[in-house]
């Protein structure tokens, strides 16, 4: 089953959704350990690199993700949610999707303005904003303030999975979870 149907998501949505999770994984340790090199080292510069690819790959998948996500139904939530609930979960969910998209494109506005590259796996991406040395402090500050909330967003989602899982024992996290084959 590729498609989401209004009992299960499809196949597409849950790899995509854990995609996303091993592609987060590895954009933060990128970043968390580029200091086992020493600064200005190729080791280090090439942890860089590949911590803007990455990140720029999320925004890629975030795009297709969303466009998975309002192509067809999701699944119901059995038993059915409160509306409060159901709120949180949508406000939680666009700050998420803020968040997957806003981080990396600030990544890439921070190499624009920097006058730097945007590699993306043997491509160059062009450049969003002319350098501008002016701005550079700007956007570093909100990229890297972005990416801190990030961790505390990351950890909401899987605590309420877990809260919806064991506590409101509802099907939120096994529809997004592999199906297992018999």
């Amino acid at each position: 089953m590729l498609k989401n149907t209004e009992q299960r998501y499809g196949s597409l949505s849950i790899g995509l959704h854990w995609l996303t999770l091993l592609l987060m994984i590895a954009v933060y340790a990128l970043m968390e350990f580029r200091d086992i090199f020493p600064k200005g080292s190729a080791g280090r510069g090439l942890m860089k690199e590949f911590h803007f690819m990455v990140g720029l790959l999320i925004l890629a998948l975030v795009v297709v993700r969303l466009l998975v996500r309002f192509s067809g139904p999701s699944p119901r939530i059995v038993p059915e949610q409160s509306p409060l609930m159901h709120k949180l979960a949508q406000l939680a969910h666009l700050a998420l999707y803020g968040f997957l998209i806003l981080t990396p494109l600030l990544g890439w506005l921070l190499l624009s303005v920097g006058g730097k590259p945007i590699p993306f796996f043997g491509f160059e991406l062009p450049a969003l904003l002319a350098p501008n040395d002016g701005l550079r402090g700007t956007i570093k500050e909100l990229h890297e303030t972005l990416a801190n909330i990030g961790y505390a967003l990351i950890a909401l989602h899987a605590v309420a999975a877990i809260y919806h899982h064991h506590v409101l024992k509802d099907n939120t996290l096994t529809n997004m979870l592999p199906k297992r084959r018999s």
